[in-house]
């Protein structure tokens, strides 16, 4: 089993949130239970390799 951290948040009735890896994939749910299901989703197809040109967020050592 993997962790993944996530930004999310509630508007209104709605919870909204995406993996902080892949901030451009955004999800929505009616529950937080539904978001993370949501979420982990997104995460499977995102590293399938079925999608195309997938944007993600890393980090960069320099001196």
């Amino acid at each position: 089993m993997t962790t993944k951290k996530y930004v999310y948040w509630q508007d209104d009735q709605m919870w909204l949130g995406y993996l902080q890896e892949y901030p451009d994939y955004w999800t929505q749910a009616e529950t937080e239970n539904e978001l993370k299901e949501n979420l982990t989703d997104i995460y499977k197809e995102l590293t399938s390799g079925t999608i195309p040109n997938v944007r993600r967020v890393a980090e960069l050592e320099v001196s």
